[in-house]
């Protein structure tokens, strides 16, 4: 097998590095033929794979974390190559929520390298969203209003590792205010006062089950609106976005949709796979298998 290594030496706030050269060396007993690229800053994971000839690769392996994740697939998207490589995921930065759907945790690179050796596949679906005539996709979530000024926060608090965005969420909630949002789901309107918008790929967004019915092959993306409800309810209900039991409260909607639309009464900013890029207006499609992964 021959394999594109992309390796963040910044994911988990610096500690992943530390791992790259067993990395390099468990792949290599594993009979994987090797080049690796470390990214030297945010984008370079995609600018290097958008200009790769990827027919010389196998397989991409994405080590980091979701940021890594989310360039490595903008990457190989934006690459004018056809015939798309599989990617394998070896997880080392501090969120990794897409992993958790094949029963990997965070850091557990040993694991991950098994599955890749093993080299079972699976078609999985892409999101792909365009703002402002910009096209961008996704594996895990893209979401506004108040997971994206968690996630602003979340990216300051990085040292305390997957906990951050628990912290965030709590000191986030003091100028806690609602919006307007309009949306188109697959032609349906669908108008709120609303808190959030998460629309999901797989089920969890860093340690937290936002969308537990989501399934990252079945051609349909899951929609979670959080609509306007106080600061105490929140704090009440936050222990159940941890089992997904939040999907019942009463403020809270989900939907499944091929394509949508988001309008906002105000400018607000997407945060796909713990990134921020784009602001709503958004529009946003399943591809539906769009792209193999090495899974267990």
């Amino acid at each position: 097998m021959r394999a594109l290594l992309i390796f963040n030496p910044q994911a988990a706030n610096g500690r992943a590095l530390k791992h790259l050269e067993k990395i390099k060396s468990l792949l290599t007993e594993k009979g994987i033929s090797l080049k690796t690229m470390l990214t030297g800053h945010r984008g370079h994971g995609i600018e290097i794979l958008k200009n790769t000839d990827l027919k010389e690769f196998d397989t991409v392996l994405s080590a980091g974390g979701d940021g890594t994740l989310f360039e490595t697939i903008n990457g190989i998207m934006k690459n004018p190559e056809k015939k798309k490589p599989a990617i394998g995921i070896i997880p080392v930065g501090t969120g990794n929520a897409f992993v958790r759907d094949m029963e990997l945790e965070t850091g557990n690179f040993k694991d991950a390298i098994d599955i890749i050796a093993k080299g079972k596949l699976k078609k999985v679906d892409v999101g792909k969203f365009t703002t402002k005539n910009e096209t961008h996709y996704y594996l895990n979530i893209v979401g506004l209003g108040f997971v994206s000024d968690v996630n602003g926060l979340a990216q300051k608090l990085k040292v305390f590792g997957n906990l951050s965005y628990t912290f965030a969420v709590f000191i986030k909630l003091i100028p806690l205010k609602t919006y307007k949002v309009k949306l188109n789901i697959d032609g349906k309107e669908v108008e709120r006062e609303n808190i959030f918008v998460e629309v999901s790929n797989s089920r969890y967004t860093s340690n937290f089950l936002m969308a537990p019915e989501a399934k990252i092959d079945d051609g349909y993306l899951d929609i979670t609106l959080l609509n306007k409800t106080s600061r105490i309810r929140m704090i009440k209900a936050f222990p159940k976005i941890f089992t997904g039991e939040h999907v019942k409260l009463p403020e809270v909607e989900t939907f499944k949709a091929q394509k949508l639309s988001i309008y906002t009464d105000e400018e607000k900013i997407l945060t796909p796979d713990g990134e921020m890029i784009g602001t709503s207006p958004v529009e946003i499609e399943c591809l539906h298998r769009e792209i193999e992964v090495f899974w267990r």
